[in-house]
């Protein structure tokens, strides 16, 4: 009977550590803020850019954005959706990290870009006219990547990919 325990103490601890490693995979692997990923292509002069973003389209989403976060990598990003099209007011408060925030009208042509944002600011940064979303991407994307206003965004909140 004692290594009838041992096996059934041996089986719950295998148990055990693979519930621990599926829930440490579940809180740290999830971004923190909006909760999907999806691809955006963003044709330019140079050629298309694709970035993954996160989806912020609920109120606490949006409200919360890419703050507290203190890195962002390479082509990946954040799309606000704000439809419908509308004057749009950013900023960057408890926000670490400075962002290039890129305007886009309801047909997917970038309106402005608010290039290298200053981090924690609680300047207002607009649109400038009427907007449905803003992609934020870590500054220098837009001169990297030869991003400029009138390029068009690919990704289904406008129409397209």
């Amino acid at each position: 009977m004692n290594s009838d325990r041992k096996a059934v103490w041996s089986a719950l601890k295998g148990w055990l550590a693979a519930i621990l490693v599926i829930a440490f995979w579940a809180v740290a692997g999830a971004p923190v803020g909006a909760a999907s990923f999806q691809p955006l292509e963003i044709v330019t002069k140079n050629g298309v850019q694709v970035f993954s973003v996160e989806m912020a389209t609920t109120a606490e989403e949006k409200e919360t954005g890419l703050m507290y976060r203190k890195e962002l990598a390479d082509g990946k990003g954040m799309l606000f959706d704000f439809n419908p099209e509308q004057e749009i007011s950013m900023w960057m408060k408890n926000t670490y990290v400075s962002l290039d925030m890129i305007f886009i009208r309801a047909d997917g042509r970038i309106l402005r870009i608010a290039e290298n944002t200053e981090p924690l600011s609680t300047k207002i940064i607009s649109s400038r006219g009427p907007a449905r979303a803003v992609l934020e991407v870590v500054a220098g994307t837009a001169q990297k990547y030869g991003i400029r206003p009138g390029d068009r965004v690919g990704h289904p909140l406008f129409g397209g990919k």
